[in-house]
């Protein structure tokens, strides 16, 4: 006899630890999971530990370091000109994932509807559930993953609560547009749905195109709690480091939540990374950073079997495998098994990211690694 009712029935271990334990088991080149394998700029360590020696070890303030709130502040009025207050309206937390569950705890009451746009990060179904909402999924459009504004509105009804929006995506690497953001303005608009907007990759976005931060566009930032993660744009994911942006009314909510459930962020990191910031150099090019390693390895895979998706931003890259024989015989779960397996080479599929297992014969690469570890990568790849 169990003493334990699940509050997540349904939920297992995640494909992304599967993937990394068959990758490691295998002795395979792991391009799963999202993280970077090069170490982060001296710089910040030094911040950091710099930080630790003048003494700055205790609690910080609840939403976070008053210096960084400001710097964060600084950051999103010169890019987005869009203007927050630090001391109400932006905290600092323990990554975007906290940021996320912690925006949908403060304003999901049960039977409340969410909206996710499928394929979607996994974080969000549970999260929605554990604060007893209901789940609408909603897919982005086959082939091309753009949203289909006629599906979402159909979906909207009387227990709309909130939708979830991702830019630029994970798994896809597409990126909302201007006319995309229009679009969900004018369809929210009548509506008192909040918008959750995870915008972690926000520093990846290619060929000189623009970050489209829902900060930019005043009736979506009046209703938006926008997440963003130091832990993506400076090559530390391991320190879970993030911050929310959102009206004074939402912030005093979502503060009532996160001070019970993380209470607070680590100082010394938080200092450092004040410090960091001052050179803006350190966002300002990372689409550079990044863009160099997508071409580098979209370049690699022209010499393979696998067949390119668009990529407009995050580090990750989609392939079709269709024209693999394996591709057409096994699903795309087991197609990254025995990728994994034969070739040397660890994959996520895409099925993993939407609800129903919904096949497309298409598999995700993180290309946020070392340029010799792609190099590795392709060579096993060109193998197929």
């Amino acid at each position: 006899m169990t003493m334990i009712c699940s509050k997540l029935p349904n939920v297992g271990t995640t494909i992304f630890s599967v993937m990394s334990a068959l990758a490691a088991e295998h002795k395979a080149v792991n391009l799963g999971q999202g993280f970077p394998d090069f170490e982060c700029d001296p710089q910040l360590i030094n911040a950091v530990t710099a930080a630790m020696q003048a003494g700055h070890n205790q609690y910080p303030p609840m939403p976070g370091m008053p210096q960084l709130r400001q710097t964060i502040a600084n950051k999103m009025q010169a890019l987005h000109g869009k203007s927050y207050d630090p001391n109400t309206e932006i905290t600092v937390t323990a990554g975007a994932t906290q940021a996320i569950i912690t925006a949908i705890l403060a304003v999901v009451q049960a039977g409340d509807e969410v909206i996710v746009l499928e394929p979607c990060y996994d974080s969000y179904v549970p999260n929605i559930e554990l604060a007893g909402g209901v789940v609408v999924r909603v897919p982005l459009t086959p082939g091309t993953f753009k949203p289909d504004f006629d599906k979402i509105k159909s979906a909207i009804n009387s227990k709309t609560r909130a939708i979830i929006i991702n830019t630029p995506h994970n798994p896809s690497a597409t990126i909302w547009t201007q006319a995309d953001m229009l679009a969900l303005q004018d369809l929210l608009a009548p509506t008192n749905i909040l918008l959750i907007s995870d915008e972690v990759y926000e520093h990846m976005v290619y060929d000189g195109q623009q970050h489209e931060s829902v900060a930019r566009y005043p009736a979506l930032a009046n209703r938006a709690f926008i997440v963003s993660s130091f832990g993506k744009t400076y090559h530390v994911t391991g320190w879970k480091v993030g911050f929310v942006a959102a009206p004074a009314e939402m912030t005093a909510e979502f503060r009532k939540v996160h001070q019970f459930n993380v209470f607070t962020v680590n100082t010394p990191m938080q200092v450092g990374l004040t410090s960091y910031m001052a050179d803006a150099s350190h966002y300002l090019n990372l689409p550079a950073f990044y863009q160099r390693k997508r071409d580098l390895f979209r370049a690699g895979l022209q010499a393979t079997k696998f067949k390119l998706l668009p990529n407009t931003g995050s580090y990750f890259q989609c392939v079709d495998i269709s024209d693999i024989e394996q591709g057409n015989q096994l699903s795309e779960a087991e197609f990254c098994k025995w990728l994994t397996t034969e070739i040397g080479v660890a994959a996520i599929p895409l099925s993993a990211f939407y609800g129903d297992g919904f096949e497309q014969k298409i598999v995700r690469f993180c290309y946020a690694k070392k340029d010799e570890t792609l190099q590795a990568a392709l060579t096993k790849l060109k193998q197929i």
